[in-house]
């Protein structure tokens, strides 16, 4: 077998799907990975760093995505504003991949370490947003909050996107989540304030 392979990645991510999807995530080891790719375990340990690695190796190249689309922005434009459209502008990352994205949700949902690695990832790029923001001279406090609001409106856009029978965009998703959770806002600011 040639130690070096064309788009080992690749096909490593695409073995583990399958073997999740035949034997359960927690049946499938790296060995199972890398043996169905073809590959070795070591040239697993290449690209992941552990089995639930597979499922998470995009992050990278979304949080520079939306880094980049945030601090493209318009200088006029809101720091929620300009999360959202980021957010909807990955929409070209994930179209393509709808079917995978969906297995790969379905794993995560029923896999608490799963859901807790997601996590993880949210918050790096809510952290990731939020500097991008600040760069761009947005207070702190505000940054802080409409990156973590901006990671909100994704975590519900992409659950809705993948739901949506009808096959409308990412960005249909973003927009009605930021309407939603503004929505919430202004409704919270028309109440009179707690009284504790």
């Amino acid at each position: 077998m040639a130690r070096w392979e064309p788009d080992a990645s690749g096909r490593l991510v695409e073995a583990a799907m399958q073997l999740y999807r035949e034997r359960g995530f927690d049946q499938t080891t790296v060995a199972d990975i890398a043996a169905r790719a073809g590959l070795t375990e070591r040239t697993f340990f290449r690209y992941f760093a552990d089995k639930r690695e597979v499922l998470f190796s995009g992050s990278h190249t979304l949080q520079d995505f939306l880094v980049e689309k945030v601090t493209q922005a318009p200088p006029s434009m809101r720091p929620l504003d300009a999360v959202a459209r980021a957010v909807a502008a990955s929409g070209e990352i994930f179209e393509s991949r709808r079917d995978f994205a969906r297995q790969r949700q379905t794993l995560i949902v029923s896999h608490p370490e799963l859901h807790e690695r997601e996590l993880i990832k949210f918050a790096a790029l809510a952290s990731a947003i939020g500097e991008a923001l600040r760069r761009r001279g947005v207070p702190a406090p505000a940054a802080g909050l409409a990156a973590d609001a901006g990671m909100t409106i994704f975590k519900r856009a992409f659950q809705s996107w993948l739901d949506d029978t009808k096959k409308k965009d990412l960005a249909h998703h973003v927009r009605a989540a930021q309407t939603e959770l503004e929505g919430v806002v202004a409704s919270a600011r028309r109440r009179r304030a707690p009284s504790w």
